[in-house]
């Protein structure tokens, strides 16, 4: 049976709950104090929070790490989040990236003046992704984390059998980051987005999930990165 897929809101996060035959993974952990959201979420999909495997962390800003104690509290999973930015949530570090469009740059700035205000209470990561696929079979679902670094080094993705990729930032489509799907205004290096874009491409993406927007067709980023 495919996964099922489960789109949860948080703020102008969308984190993913994917549902497998033989548990759950949930992709994102959104922004702080959102867990009642996720708790509706939760019951929407119909699934409990003991069937929760895996809490996949795509990188370490804020609105990404916000509540993955809270989540990982309710739900009992273990957290999964890349070597090189494990300290952002086990530290409750703050960073911004810089942007790499006029209006990416615009809003890095922005954003900066209210890093000082936001809390991410601090979690323990308990698997440590590197370079290699992390293989979701153990959890219950049919696909991999992959690294795909460039919006931030520590970026990974989730990649399933069938075509889906849920990239956090590693694509944008949502206004006002973007008017229409494409590569993120923010990132620590653009070349590496790009390399990162190609490996997802080889790999046989059919479909993009970003963080911030709707789904798109892998299509779009094919003609982005020739």
């Amino acid at each position: 049976m495919a996964a099922r897929i489960y789109p949860i809101q948080t703020g102008f996060t969308v984190n993913y709950l994917i549902g497998g035959d033989g548990g759950a993974v949930l992709i994102d952990g959104g922004v702080p104090n959102s867990l009642p959201v996720f708790r509706k979420g939760f019951a929407k999909a119909g699934i409990e929070p003991a069937q929760v495997r895996l809490i996949v962390v795509t990188h370490g800003h804020w609105d990404h790490t916000g509540s993955v104690k809270a989540v990982k509290d309710f739900t009992g999973a273990p957290v999964a989040m890349h070597g090189l930015e494990k300290d952002w949530l086990e530290k409750s570090l703050m960073f911004m990236p810089p942007g790499v469009t006029p209006f990416g740059r615009f809003l890095s700035r922005f954003f900066r003046l209210f890093l000082p205000l936001v809390n991410v209470p601090a979690a323990p990561v308990d698997v440590v992704l590197g370079g290699e696929d992390f293989p979701l079979s153990d959890h219950g679902i049919p696909g991999r984390v992959l690294y795909t670094p460039g919006h931030t080094l520590g970026s990974v993705s989730v990649l399933l059998e069938t075509g889906e990729a849920f990239v956090g930032d590693l694509a944008m489509n949502r206004f006002p980051m973007t008017l229409r799907p494409g590569f993120p205004i923010f990132a620590e290096d653009m070349a590496k987005v790009r390399e990162s874009w190609r490996l997802l491409l080889e790999q046989g993406v059919r479909l993009v999930y970003p963080s911030h927007g709707k789904s798109f067709p892998a299509d779009v980023m094919a003609g982005l990165v020739r």
